[in-house]
């Protein structure tokens, strides 16, 4: 088992990769512990949890609610969980999210920590101190910056996932590797056939390498004022794909990715053969997939990213695999190269 640090100005947060998730007793208090997770996981793994009252949600977006939190919290209430307490989190990137969020804002912030169940969550969206719910269609507008105690990644509960679930969570792999470490993408190119079958060894190697990555970039700007903002890679399309289109989160990404990475190629920012390797590696796996959102649907979702900045948007842009940057762009810009792009497909 590998222990990855993540330290910020008011917290230290540990991610625990390769080890046994029913090991998650040990880091939790006697008593005043209360478990979320959702119907799946909890039909999977919850005659194993620890023997904490347990919250169930309802699988997916439909959970990420600011009336589940409410809910949740009046729960918390009703088994006596004082500032002292304790929220586990059980399950996937919704889970920790939810869960994050209502630990964050229950009677001003309790401790928290999660059992991270799917790829996506493992290697981006339970790491780094994001909680957050949607608004209406707009994802994670209402939210805290607050890091969990402790993640525990357990490679294995990764083989319970299904097909669709765990190709989403390669893409945030990958996307992790376009950005900060080459080796990954090279790692994933190599070894298909051990992705493909879900090899514990290789994951676990894998969401090690993609946490380190996260982590020195969130101790270095865990409010994304700055350097964080390169986690973004592929998220502005993206984000704005899976609300019109109602893909998973990663099969959205890359399609943001594969836009973004046509976008870098078109301002002479990358060069043709760096681009036609991220996009056969994304096609390799079946990641990218058809969609239409008119040019004004497109400008619409993007006015309302939180990335936004008056009438510009921090657009992350790639010189390379592993060499991202920010420029502020004009959402204008941004959506002339999307109309760009749709016309020649």
């Amino acid at each position: 088992m590998e222990k990855i640090i993540i330290t910020t100005p008011d917290s230290v947060s540990g991610i625990l990769v390769g080890g046994r998730w029913e090991a998650v007793g040990k880091l939790l208090p006697a008593r005043g512990v209360v478990i979320i997770t959702d119907e799946n996981v909890f039909n999977l793994y919850g005659d194993r949890f620890p023997r904490f009252p347990v919250l169930k949600l309802k699988p997916g977006e439909i959970s990420k609610q600011l009336i589940i939190i409410e809910s949740l919290a009046k729960q918390l209430l009703i088994n006596g969980i004082d500032r002292s307490g304790f929220v586990l989190a059980v399950g996937g990137g919704v889970v920790c999210d939810v869960a994050g969020f209502l630990a964050s804002v229950y009677m001003r912030g309790i401790r928290f920590g999660f059992v991270s169940t799917s790829l996506l969550s493992q290697v981006d969206a339970s790491t780094g101190g994001k909680n957050a719910v949607n608004l209406g269609e707009i994802k994670n507008v209402i939210g805290t910056f607050r890091q969990p105690e402790f993640v525990v990644c357990d490679t294995t509960m990764l083989r319970t996932l299904p097909e669709d679930e765990y190709l989403s969570g390669l893409s945030e792999l990958i996307k992790t590797g376009i950005i900060g470490d080459k080796s990954i993408i090279g790692t994933i190119e190599k070894n298909a056939a051990g992705i493909l079958i879900r090899d514990r060894d290789l994951l676990s190697g894998l969401v090690a390498r993609a946490v380190r990555i996260k982590g020195s970039v969130v101790s270095e700007d865990e409010k994304e004022t700055g350097p964080r903002r390169v986690l973004n890679f592929g998220h502005t399309y993206g984000h704005a794909i899976e609300l019109h289109e109602g893909l998973k989160h990663g099969f959205a990404v890359a399609a943001g990715m594969e836009l973004a990475t046509g976008f870098s190629l078109s301002m002479d920012y990358i060069n043709k053969k760096e681009h036609d390797r991220i996009i056969q590696l994304l096609r390799s796996y079946n990641l990218t997939t058809d969609y239409r959102i008119p040019a004004g649907k497109m400008e619409e979702l993007i006015t309302h990213d939180k990335k936004k900045s008056g009438a510009d948007i921090y657009f992350v842009f790639i010189k390379g695999i592993g060499k991202p940057f920010i420029r502020k762009m004009p959402v204008k810009e941004v959506v002339e190269y999307y109309k760009h792009f749709i016309k020649g497909k």
